[in-house]
């Protein structure tokens, strides 16, 4: 089974409505491209410029913003990865980091809350003041194949990954971002190609990119989207910058993923006897999850 797909690259501002003109625009033109599924970043429809922007904008969702995405897909017939959402929390000052999948009837399919918040105090980010972590780990059939689904700085935890790959079936693993610059020179493209390499995963990060206002705090992204297929060779990337802002489309193959996976099956290689935490293999490459009779009491997410 091959999907088209595109990918995004894009500066988010402190202005909703500015956001989604942009992303409407990228939808629209995957959709004019062929494609079945676009992948938007995190905080594609937010970026603050001062502490407590993001709570004064969070909604339920079910308000008003993330209904305009809905009838996007619906008019566009297309599923939408909405990478990170400002999700509100009621009773709670602080707000979900929310991912968000949607079908083209513009029916909400599935909810990530991210459970890594970044706290990074050498690049001035501490999430957890404005966010709450989630509980719980989500993978969801679409027309790519079945989604595993992440936010950002999750990618630095490849349990979250084995988990999603030989527990709950995933074949294509979502990482929309909005990277750090230093961090993202660093550690962005490694990270990516690795968690590709060891789950024989594709591998879809859209990014946000470039400097995301000049009169608050000056925020910038490293950008750089990419995708990358189960071999670990990357298919699709948007430049540096904002300049490289846009869309990028590229094939998912699952006849690829499966042939990777026969050729070296590392699922049934895997020595949990030794390192620990039970058996996490799934019973054929591609194939679906072990039965809950079969992981009662291993730990698994």
């Amino acid at each position: 089974r091959r999907c088209k797909a595109a990918l995004v690259q894009m500066t988010s501002v402190n202005d909703v409505a500015a956001n989604f003109e942009k992303c409407a625009s990228h939808v629209r033109e995957a959709a004019s491209l062929g494609c079945s599924i676009v992948f938007l970043p995190e905080n594609f429809s937010f970026m603050g410029a001062a502490p407590g922007q993001a709570q004064a904008v969070a909604e339920s969702l079910d308000g008003p913003v993330l209904r305009k995405y809905l009838d996007l897909a619906r008019e566009s017939s297309m599923w939408l990865s909405l990478g990170g959402f400002q999700e509100k929390c009621e009773g709670d000052d602080r707000i979900y980091n929310t991912h968000v999948i949607v079908d083209s009837d513009g029916e909400i399919r599935a909810t990530y809350r991210k459970i890594h918040l970044y706290d990074a105090p050498f690049v001035g980010l501490m999430e957890s003041k404005q966010a709450i972590a989630g509980d719980k780990l989500i993978a969801i059939e679409s027309p790519a194949g079945k989604l595993g689904v992440t936010i950002c700085y999750d990618m630095r935890f490849p349990e979250v990954y084995q988990k999603l790959t030989f527990v709950h079936g995933a074949q294509v693993l979502l990482m929309p971002s909005a990277f750090a610059m230093k961090t993202g020179e660093a550690h962005w493209e490694t990270l990516l190609r690795c968690r590709s390499i060891e789950t024989q995963c594709y591998v879809v990060a859209a990014a946000q990119a470039g400097l995301h206002n000049t009169d608050g705090n000056q925020r910038r992204s490293w950008g750089h989207a990419m995708a990358f297929d189960p071999w670990g060779a990357c298919i699709a990337k948007l430049e540096d910058g904002a300049e490289g802002n846009g869309i990028a489309c590229f094939e998912i193959d699952l006849g690829l993923l499966e042939s990777t996976r026969q050729n070296m099956p590392m699922n049934a290689h895997r020595r949990y006897d030794l390192y620990g935490d039970g058996p996490h293999s799934v019973p054929n490459a591609g194939g679906p999850p072990p039965l809950e009779t079969e992981t009662k009491g291993m730990g698994f997410g």
